[in-house]
Protein backbone atom coordinates (compact mmCIF):
# COMPACT_ATOMS: atom_id res chain seq x y z
CA UNK A 1 0.00 0.00 0.00
CA UNK A 2 1.29 3.47 -1.28
CA UNK A 3 2.24 6.06 1.82
CA UNK A 4 3.30 9.62 1.38
CA UNK A 5 4.96 11.75 3.48
CA UNK A 6 4.87 16.08 2.95
CA UNK A 7 7.66 18.24 4.69
CA UNK A 8 7.87 21.74 4.12
CA UNK A 9 11.34 20.93 4.09
CA UNK A 10 13.24 17.39 3.79
CA UNK A 11 17.06 16.89 3.43
CA UNK A 12 17.87 14.92 0.26
CA UNK A 13 21.17 13.92 -1.05
CA UNK A 14 21.47 17.15 -3.15
CA UNK A 15 20.34 19.09 0.02
CA UNK A 16 17.97 21.43 1.01
CA UNK A 17 14.79 21.27 -0.70
CA UNK A 18 11.13 22.74 -0.32
CA UNK A 19 7.51 21.24 -0.22
CA UNK A 20 8.64 17.74 -0.62
CA UNK A 21 6.27 15.16 -1.32
CA UNK A 22 7.74 11.10 -0.47
CA UNK A 23 6.35 7.89 -1.81
CA UNK A 24 6.59 4.91 -0.41
CA UNK A 25 5.66 1.71 -1.45
CA UNK A 26 3.93 -1.57 0.75
CA UNK A 27 8.12 -2.79 1.21
CA UNK A 28 8.77 0.29 2.61
CA UNK A 29 11.00 1.62 -0.33
CA UNK A 30 10.94 4.98 -1.65
CA UNK A 31 9.15 5.62 -4.79
CA UNK A 32 9.13 9.21 -5.43
CA UNK A 33 10.63 12.08 -3.95
CA UNK A 34 8.79 15.38 -5.65
CA UNK A 35 10.20 18.78 -4.26
CA UNK A 36 8.29 22.01 -5.16
CA UNK A 37 4.91 19.86 -5.19
CA UNK A 38 1.40 19.74 -3.53
CA UNK A 39 0.83 18.20 -0.20
CA UNK A 40 -2.59 16.20 -1.70
CA UNK A 41 -3.67 15.20 1.13
CA UNK A 42 -0.59 13.71 2.55
CA UNK A 43 0.17 13.60 6.29
CA UNK A 44 2.09 16.74 6.78
CA UNK A 45 5.84 16.45 8.92
CA UNK A 46 5.81 18.04 11.89
CA UNK A 47 9.40 19.85 11.08
CA UNK A 48 11.98 19.38 8.72
CA UNK A 49 12.39 15.64 7.42
CA UNK A 50 16.32 13.88 7.58
CA UNK A 51 17.39 10.97 6.03
CA UNK A 52 17.59 8.13 9.38
CA UNK A 53 21.23 7.86 10.48
CA UNK A 54 22.81 4.72 10.67
CA UNK A 55 24.89 3.70 13.38
CA UNK A 56 27.58 1.58 11.88
CA UNK A 57 29.17 0.41 14.86
CA UNK A 58 27.39 -1.45 18.42
CA UNK A 59 28.31 -3.65 21.00
CA UNK A 60 24.68 -3.74 22.61
CA UNK A 61 25.20 -5.60 25.72
CA UNK A 62 27.71 -2.69 26.98
CA UNK A 63 24.71 -0.26 27.28
CA UNK A 64 24.25 -1.92 30.68
CA UNK A 65 27.96 -1.72 31.43
CA UNK A 66 27.47 2.33 30.79
CA UNK A 67 28.39 4.46 34.38
CA UNK A 68 30.36 1.23 36.27
CA UNK A 69 33.89 2.14 35.13
CA UNK A 70 33.99 6.26 35.45
CA UNK A 71 36.50 5.36 38.81
CA UNK A 72 40.40 5.43 39.08
CA UNK A 73 41.44 2.04 39.09
CA UNK A 74 44.60 1.77 38.26
CA UNK A 75 47.38 4.63 38.95
CA UNK A 76 46.80 5.15 35.33
CA UNK A 77 43.85 4.11 33.52
CA UNK A 78 43.40 2.93 29.99
CA UNK A 79 41.25 1.39 27.45
CA UNK A 80 43.10 -2.14 28.76
CA UNK A 81 41.90 -1.64 32.22
CA UNK A 82 38.70 -0.78 31.52
CA UNK A 83 38.66 -3.66 29.02
CA UNK A 84 39.10 -5.91 31.85
CA UNK A 85 36.40 -4.83 33.89
CA UNK A 86 34.16 -4.81 30.43
CA UNK A 87 35.16 -8.52 30.53
CA UNK A 88 33.65 -9.51 34.00
CA UNK A 89 30.68 -7.47 33.25
CA UNK A 90 30.24 -9.34 29.45
CA UNK A 91 31.02 -12.86 31.38
CA UNK A 92 27.64 -12.64 33.15
CA UNK A 93 25.17 -11.97 30.22
CA UNK A 94 22.31 -14.50 29.20
CA UNK A 95 20.46 -14.82 26.46
CA UNK A 96 17.57 -13.12 28.23
CA UNK A 97 19.53 -10.19 29.55
CA UNK A 98 21.02 -9.80 25.97
CA UNK A 99 17.51 -9.53 24.38
CA UNK A 100 16.56 -7.00 27.31
CA UNK A 101 19.66 -4.89 26.98
CA UNK A 102 19.50 -4.72 22.91
CA UNK A 103 15.85 -3.93 22.95
CA UNK A 104 15.96 -1.28 24.80
CA UNK A 105 18.88 -0.04 23.31
CA UNK A 106 17.64 -0.36 20.08
CA UNK A 107 14.38 1.54 21.41
CA UNK A 108 16.69 4.51 22.46
CA UNK A 109 18.32 4.32 19.03
CA UNK A 110 15.23 4.95 17.44
CA UNK A 111 14.59 8.05 20.16
CA UNK A 112 17.50 9.29 19.50
CA UNK A 113 17.59 9.56 15.48
CA UNK A 114 19.05 6.03 14.55
CA UNK A 115 17.24 4.14 12.21
CA UNK A 116 19.48 1.20 11.51
CA UNK A 117 22.01 -0.65 13.40
CA UNK A 118 25.29 -2.40 12.23
CA UNK A 119 25.74 -5.29 15.81
CA UNK A 120 29.42 -6.10 16.04
CA UNK A 121 28.51 -8.83 18.08
CA UNK A 122 31.55 -10.98 20.03
CA UNK A 123 29.69 -12.53 22.78
CA UNK A 124 28.77 -16.26 21.44
CA UNK A 125 28.67 -19.17 24.57
CA UNK A 126 27.49 -19.62 27.59
CA UNK A 127 29.07 -18.10 30.68
CA UNK A 128 31.87 -21.40 31.03
CA UNK A 129 32.49 -20.95 27.37
CA UNK A 130 30.75 -23.64 26.49
CA UNK A 131 28.19 -23.47 22.94
CA UNK A 132 25.29 -23.70 23.18
CA UNK A 133 22.92 -25.97 22.22
CA UNK A 134 21.69 -23.82 19.75
CA UNK A 135 25.01 -22.03 18.55
CA UNK A 136 22.78 -18.78 17.15
CA UNK A 137 21.11 -18.45 20.58
CA UNK A 138 22.72 -14.86 21.26
CA UNK A 139 22.67 -13.68 17.70
CA UNK A 140 18.84 -14.78 17.46
CA UNK A 141 18.28 -12.73 20.83
CA UNK A 142 19.89 -9.88 19.00
CA UNK A 143 17.61 -10.13 15.66
CA UNK A 144 14.82 -10.37 18.09
CA UNK A 145 15.56 -7.59 20.00
CA UNK A 146 15.81 -5.46 16.34
CA UNK A 147 12.63 -6.48 15.54
CA UNK A 148 10.86 -6.20 18.26
CA UNK A 149 12.04 -2.63 18.51
CA UNK A 150 11.20 -1.88 14.81
CA UNK A 151 15.20 -1.02 13.82
CA UNK A 152 16.90 -2.25 10.74
CA UNK A 153 19.89 -4.17 11.54
CA UNK A 154 22.86 -5.69 9.91
CA UNK A 155 24.53 -8.65 12.11
CA UNK A 156 28.20 -9.19 12.04
CA UNK A 157 29.11 -12.04 14.19
CA UNK A 158 32.92 -11.47 15.50
CA UNK A 159 35.45 -13.70 14.72
CA UNK A 160 37.91 -13.93 17.43
CA UNK A 161 40.67 -16.63 18.27
CA UNK A 162 43.82 -14.81 19.95
CA UNK A 163 44.55 -12.55 22.52
CA UNK A 164 47.45 -10.98 21.01
CA UNK A 165 49.42 -10.48 17.65
CA UNK A 166 51.72 -13.92 17.18
CA UNK A 167 48.81 -16.24 17.63
CA UNK A 168 48.95 -15.70 21.54
CA UNK A 169 46.49 -18.23 23.54
CA UNK A 170 42.70 -16.46 24.32
CA UNK A 171 42.51 -15.99 27.63
CA UNK A 172 39.94 -17.19 30.26
CA UNK A 173 38.21 -14.54 30.19
CA UNK A 174 37.61 -14.16 26.26
CA UNK A 175 36.47 -18.01 26.41
CA UNK A 176 32.94 -16.82 25.32
CA UNK A 177 33.97 -15.17 22.22
CA UNK A 178 35.90 -17.45 20.76
CA UNK A 179 35.43 -19.02 17.24
CA UNK A 180 37.22 -21.40 14.34
CA UNK A 181 36.12 -19.74 10.56
CA UNK A 182 34.59 -22.97 10.20
CA UNK A 183 32.68 -22.47 13.03
CA UNK A 184 31.60 -18.92 12.06
CA UNK A 185 30.72 -19.68 8.44
CA UNK A 186 28.18 -22.31 9.73
CA UNK A 187 26.79 -19.45 12.31
CA UNK A 188 26.16 -17.33 9.10
CA UNK A 189 24.31 -20.68 7.23
CA UNK A 190 22.39 -21.20 10.06
CA UNK A 191 21.67 -17.32 10.84
CA UNK A 192 20.27 -16.51 7.09
CA UNK A 193 16.67 -17.87 7.07
CA UNK A 194 16.16 -15.41 10.44
CA UNK A 195 18.06 -12.72 9.06
CA UNK A 196 16.24 -13.03 5.37
CA UNK A 197 12.84 -12.95 7.40
CA UNK A 198 13.55 -9.60 8.95
CA UNK A 199 15.39 -8.16 6.00
CA UNK A 200 18.52 -7.76 8.31
CA UNK A 201 22.05 -8.36 6.52
CA UNK A 202 24.29 -10.64 7.40
CA UNK A 203 28.49 -9.84 7.42
CA UNK A 204 31.09 -10.62 9.35
CA UNK A 205 33.53 -8.68 11.76
CA UNK A 206 37.21 -10.24 12.25
CA UNK A 207 37.80 -8.82 15.58
CA UNK A 208 41.13 -7.27 15.27
CA UNK A 209 44.67 -8.40 13.69
CA UNK A 210 45.50 -9.04 17.57
CA UNK A 211 42.57 -11.43 17.55
CA UNK A 212 42.28 -13.27 14.69
CA UNK A 213 45.71 -14.50 13.04
CA UNK A 214 46.51 -13.82 9.13
CA UNK A 215 45.16 -17.76 7.74
CA UNK A 216 42.26 -17.20 9.78
CA UNK A 217 41.22 -13.78 8.40
CA UNK A 218 42.13 -15.12 4.87
CA UNK A 219 39.98 -18.31 5.12
CA UNK A 220 37.06 -16.19 6.83
CA UNK A 221 36.94 -13.59 4.17
CA UNK A 222 36.95 -16.17 1.41
CA UNK A 223 34.13 -17.77 2.87
CA UNK A 224 31.97 -15.23 3.75
CA UNK A 225 32.90 -14.11 -0.14
CA UNK A 226 31.56 -17.49 -1.35
CA UNK A 227 28.25 -16.78 0.60
CA UNK A 228 27.26 -13.52 -0.12
CA UNK A 229 30.13 -11.68 -2.18
CA UNK A 230 28.34 -8.85 -1.17
CA UNK A 231 28.52 -8.84 2.40
CA UNK A 232 30.17 -5.88 4.65
CA UNK A 233 32.62 -6.60 6.41
CA UNK A 234 33.83 -4.59 9.58
CA UNK A 235 37.58 -4.69 11.79
CA UNK A 236 38.78 -2.71 14.84
CA UNK A 237 42.13 -1.44 13.52
CA UNK A 238 44.65 0.92 14.87
CA UNK A 239 42.85 2.19 18.38
CA UNK A 240 44.97 2.22 20.32
CA UNK A 241 48.55 3.24 20.03
CA UNK A 242 49.98 -0.04 21.81
CA UNK A 243 48.13 -1.98 19.16
CA UNK A 244 50.15 -0.09 16.62
CA UNK A 245 53.15 -0.96 18.52
CA UNK A 246 52.29 -4.81 19.08
CA UNK A 247 51.99 -4.68 14.95
CA UNK A 248 54.72 -3.44 14.73
CA UNK A 249 56.61 -5.75 16.62
CA UNK A 250 54.85 -8.53 15.24
CA UNK A 251 55.30 -7.96 11.86
CA UNK A 252 57.33 -5.04 11.24
CA UNK A 253 53.85 -2.83 9.91
CA UNK A 254 51.35 -0.82 11.17
CA UNK A 255 47.99 -2.14 11.55
CA UNK A 256 46.58 -0.49 8.71
CA UNK A 257 49.33 -0.94 6.36
CA UNK A 258 49.60 -4.64 7.29
CA UNK A 259 46.17 -5.23 6.36
CA UNK A 260 45.59 -3.21 3.52
CA UNK A 261 48.82 -5.23 1.86
CA UNK A 262 47.52 -8.25 2.99
CA UNK A 263 43.47 -8.28 2.20
CA UNK A 264 41.28 -7.26 0.50
CA UNK A 265 39.98 -4.12 1.54
CA UNK A 266 37.95 -2.67 -0.90
CA UNK A 267 34.08 -0.95 -0.44
CA UNK A 268 32.77 -4.00 1.50
CA UNK A 269 35.07 -2.82 4.40
CA UNK A 270 34.16 -0.67 7.35
CA UNK A 271 37.61 0.29 9.08
CA UNK A 272 36.57 0.78 13.04
CA UNK A 273 38.22 3.71 14.34
CA UNK A 274 41.05 3.83 12.28
CA UNK A 275 42.91 6.48 14.86
CA UNK A 276 46.06 6.48 14.55
CA UNK A 277 46.84 6.23 10.78
CA UNK A 278 50.12 7.88 9.35
CA UNK A 279 49.48 10.11 6.32
CA UNK A 280 50.18 7.55 3.72
CA UNK A 281 47.74 5.21 5.67
CA UNK A 282 45.13 7.85 5.61
CA UNK A 283 45.63 7.81 1.15
CA UNK A 284 46.05 4.40 0.91
CA UNK A 285 42.82 3.30 3.59
CA UNK A 286 40.69 6.14 1.81
CA UNK A 287 41.40 4.98 -1.63
CA UNK A 288 39.98 1.47 -1.63
CA UNK A 289 36.53 2.78 -0.98
CA UNK A 290 36.31 1.40 2.69
CA UNK A 291 34.50 3.52 5.20
CA UNK A 292 35.66 4.71 8.67
CA UNK A 293 33.79 3.66 11.19
CA UNK A 294 34.40 6.96 13.57
CA UNK A 295 32.57 6.51 17.56
CA UNK A 296 33.54 10.16 18.82
CA UNK A 297 31.81 9.78 22.48
CA UNK A 298 33.91 6.05 22.96
CA UNK A 299 36.59 7.22 21.18
CA UNK A 300 36.79 10.23 23.40
CA UNK A 301 35.30 7.73 26.87
CA UNK A 302 37.88 5.67 26.24
CA UNK A 303 40.70 7.99 25.93
CA UNK A 304 41.59 6.38 22.19
CA UNK A 305 42.85 10.01 20.25
CA UNK A 306 41.13 11.85 17.47
CA UNK A 307 40.64 10.94 14.06
CA UNK A 308 41.94 13.19 11.18
CA UNK A 309 39.03 13.82 9.54
CA UNK A 310 40.53 16.65 7.74
CA UNK A 311 42.85 14.68 6.14
CA UNK A 312 40.53 11.95 5.57
CA UNK A 313 37.99 14.11 3.48
CA UNK A 314 41.09 15.11 1.66
CA UNK A 315 41.35 11.79 0.06
CA UNK A 316 37.84 11.78 -0.74
CA UNK A 317 37.32 9.35 2.27
CA UNK A 318 34.02 7.80 3.07
CA UNK A 319 32.87 8.00 7.13
CA UNK A 320 29.85 7.27 9.29
CA UNK A 321 29.47 7.33 12.85
CA UNK A 322 28.76 4.64 15.76
CA UNK A 323 27.66 4.51 19.19
CA UNK A 324 30.08 1.72 19.72
CA UNK A 325 30.08 1.27 23.76
CA UNK A 326 27.21 3.59 24.14
CA UNK A 327 28.34 5.78 26.83
CA UNK A 328 26.25 7.87 24.56
CA UNK A 329 23.35 6.96 22.21
CA UNK A 330 22.39 10.05 20.29
CA UNK A 331 22.79 10.72 16.73
CA UNK A 332 23.10 14.20 17.09
CA UNK A 333 25.70 13.83 19.73
CA UNK A 334 27.91 11.52 18.08
CA UNK A 335 28.60 14.31 15.21
CA UNK A 336 28.65 17.35 17.51
CA UNK A 337 31.63 15.28 19.61
CA UNK A 338 33.26 14.63 15.90
CA UNK A 339 33.38 18.11 15.54
CA UNK A 340 34.37 19.14 18.13
CA UNK A 341 37.26 17.18 18.54
CA UNK A 342 38.37 18.23 15.16
CA UNK A 343 37.87 21.94 16.56
CA UNK A 344 40.23 21.29 18.95
CA UNK A 345 42.81 19.35 17.68
CA UNK A 346 42.98 21.74 14.70
CA UNK A 347 42.21 25.30 16.73
CA UNK A 348 39.24 26.27 13.50
CA UNK A 349 35.93 25.93 13.95
CA UNK A 350 33.10 24.78 11.27
CA UNK A 351 35.91 21.85 10.41
CA UNK A 352 33.60 19.74 9.00
CA UNK A 353 31.73 22.09 6.01
CA UNK A 354 32.53 21.45 2.39
CA UNK A 355 32.42 24.39 -0.14
CA UNK A 356 29.45 22.36 -1.80
CA UNK A 357 27.58 22.24 2.16
CA UNK A 358 28.92 25.19 4.30
CA UNK A 359 26.43 24.32 6.86
CA UNK A 360 28.71 21.81 9.20
CA UNK A 361 25.10 19.85 10.28
CA UNK A 362 24.03 19.62 7.15
CA UNK A 363 27.32 18.56 5.74
CA UNK A 364 28.42 15.91 8.12
CA UNK A 365 24.68 14.75 8.76
CA UNK A 366 24.90 14.19 4.47
CA UNK A 367 28.46 12.30 4.45
CA UNK A 368 27.53 9.87 7.95
CA UNK A 369 24.05 8.85 6.32
CA UNK A 370 25.93 7.85 3.06
CA UNK A 371 29.32 6.12 4.75
CA UNK A 372 26.77 4.17 7.19
CA UNK A 373 24.32 2.88 4.43
CA UNK A 374 27.61 1.59 2.67
CA UNK A 375 28.99 0.10 5.77
CA UNK A 376 25.44 -1.21 6.66
CA UNK A 377 25.24 -2.72 3.41
CA UNK A 378 21.93 -2.15 2.94
CA UNK A 379 20.02 0.56 1.19
CA UNK A 380 19.15 3.40 3.77
CA UNK A 381 21.55 6.27 2.09
CA UNK A 382 19.03 9.12 1.94
CA UNK A 383 15.93 10.28 1.00
CA UNK A 384 16.33 9.05 -2.79
CA UNK A 385 14.23 7.10 -5.22
CA UNK A 386 14.91 2.99 -4.10
CA UNK A 387 15.96 3.74 -0.80
CA UNK A 388 14.25 2.74 2.41
CA UNK A 389 11.84 4.79 3.60
CA UNK A 390 14.20 5.77 7.05
CA UNK A 391 13.08 9.33 7.94
CA UNK A 392 13.70 11.62 10.62
CA UNK A 393 11.23 14.63 11.02
CA UNK A 394 12.36 17.61 13.64
CA UNK A 395 9.95 19.26 15.94
CA UNK A 396 9.63 22.85 14.00
CA UNK A 397 7.72 24.12 17.88
CA UNK A 398 11.15 22.98 19.88
CA UNK A 399 12.39 26.22 21.67
CA UNK A 400 15.70 25.91 20.16
CA UNK A 401 14.32 25.41 16.51
CA UNK A 402 11.40 27.38 16.18
CA UNK A 403 11.17 30.39 13.39
CA UNK A 404 14.14 29.10 12.43
CA UNK A 405 15.24 27.91 7.78
CA UNK A 406 15.47 24.86 8.33
CA UNK A 407 19.11 24.09 7.21
CA UNK A 408 19.93 26.20 10.55
CA UNK A 409 17.05 23.59 12.44
CA UNK A 410 19.06 21.01 11.72
CA UNK A 411 22.47 22.91 13.52
CA UNK A 412 20.71 23.88 16.37
CA UNK A 413 19.39 20.46 16.76
CA UNK A 414 22.95 19.03 16.67
CA UNK A 415 24.84 22.31 18.54
CA UNK A 416 22.10 23.96 20.44
CA UNK A 417 19.16 21.62 22.06
CA UNK A 418 19.42 18.31 24.22
CA UNK A 419 19.69 16.73 20.93
CA UNK A 420 17.09 13.71 21.08
CA UNK A 421 14.84 16.29 22.35
CA UNK A 422 14.15 18.01 18.90
CA UNK A 423 12.84 14.48 17.01
CA UNK A 424 9.67 13.98 16.57
CA UNK A 425 8.39 11.34 14.83
CA UNK A 426 10.50 8.39 13.43
CA UNK A 427 10.02 6.06 9.91
CA UNK A 428 11.81 3.05 9.32
CA UNK A 429 10.89 1.12 6.20
CA UNK A 430 7.88 3.55 5.88
CA UNK A 431 6.53 2.09 9.73
CA UNK A 432 6.19 5.15 12.07
CA UNK A 433 8.56 4.04 15.14
CA UNK A 434 8.59 7.00 17.21
CA UNK A 435 5.79 9.74 17.68
CA UNK A 436 6.25 12.89 19.71
CA UNK A 437 9.44 11.52 20.86
CA UNK A 438 8.14 8.08 22.09
CA UNK A 439 8.60 5.08 21.41
CA UNK A 440 5.42 2.21 22.33
CA UNK A 441 7.52 0.18 24.23
CA UNK A 442 9.73 2.78 25.50
CA UNK A 443 8.33 1.96 29.44
CA UNK A 444 7.96 -1.90 29.10
CA UNK A 445 11.60 -2.05 27.74
CA UNK A 446 13.14 0.39 30.12
CA UNK A 447 11.87 -1.94 33.14
CA UNK A 448 13.03 -4.89 31.47
CA UNK A 449 16.44 -2.93 30.77
CA UNK A 450 16.69 -2.29 34.34
CA UNK A 451 16.03 -5.59 35.46
CA UNK A 452 18.48 -7.41 33.14
CA UNK A 453 21.27 -4.98 34.40
CA UNK A 454 20.64 -5.54 37.78
CA UNK A 455 20.63 -9.33 37.64
CA UNK A 456 23.91 -8.93 35.75
CA UNK A 457 25.85 -6.66 38.28
CA UNK A 458 23.96 -8.12 41.00
CA UNK A 459 27.01 -9.80 43.28
CA UNK A 460 26.97 -13.84 43.54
Amino acid sequence: MTQQLFAADALLPTGWARNVLITWDGAGRITAVTPNAQSNGAAMAPGPVLPGMPNLHSHAFQRAFVGLTEYRGESQDSFWSWRNLMYRFAARITPESLEAIATWLYVEMLEAGYTSVCEFHYVHHDQDGTPYADDATLSLALLRAAQNAGIGITLLPVLYQTSGFGAKPPRADQARFIRSPDNMLSLLERLAPAAKAQAAVLGLAPHSLRAVPPGSLEVAVQGLTALNAQAPIHIHIAEQTQEVDDCVAWSGQRPVQWLLENAPVDERWCLVHATHMTPQEYQDAARTGAVAGICPTTEANLGDGIFDMPLWLQHGGRWGVGSDSHACVNAAEELLMLEYGQRLSLRQRNVLATAAQPEVATAMTLQAVQGGAQAAGRAIGGLAVGQQADLVALDAQHLALRDLPAHSMLSAHVFGSHRTSAIDSVWVAGQRRIASGRHTLHDAAAHAFVAARSATIAPD
